[in-house]
């Protein structure tokens, strides 16, 4: 009896300490009590670790390091890099930022790309968007909300 009762405190201590684990590694982002951006560490490979900067455009925005984004998403993001060829003939057009979520730029400035969603039957919901500057982000609920990602 006294080894049951010990074996299921043991049980419990270890969903706890598992509990708490992945509740404080859920976020990739988070601010300091100064306001400043925090991030985890990013994926290998990605040239963004535990103690690397965040870029000027990325500041004060949510981040993810591309390592961390969806298979879709890192596949666009080589087809990018590659310069297509794109499996979509919106890819690569401009994107106006009518939401202005992003930070406001001259026409043109901003392109999207579809990022594929399984059992999709259109282009779905998840894009990236490339600035001029060297800036990606991502969206997985079609411009309401961003992520710079992290390269």
């Amino acid at each position: 009896m006294l080894l049951r009762s010990a074996t299921r405190a043991a049980a419990a201590a270890l969903l706890m300490c598992l509990v708490v684990l992945l509740t404080g590694c859920s976020s990739d982002t988070g601010t300091t009590s100064t306001g400043a951006a925090t991030r985890s560490p990013a994926s290998p490979g990605s040239g963004y670790g535990p103690t690397a900067t965040v870029p000027g455009w990325a500041s004060g925005r949510a981040t993810v390091a591309a390592g961390r984004l969806p298979a879709e998403a890192r596949n666009t993001l080589a087809l990018i890099d590659r310069g297509g060829p794109y499996p979509y003939a919106k890819d690569g057009a401009v994107f106006s930022n009518f939401e202005k979520e992003l930070p406001r730029e001259k026409s043109g400035y901003y392109h999207e790309y579809t990022v594929t969603t399984p059992g999709s039957r259109d282009r779905g919901a998840r894009r990236i968007i490339t600035g001029e500057g060297g800036e990606f982000y991502y969206t997985d609920d079609h411009y309401q909300t961003f992520k710079a990602v992290l390269r």
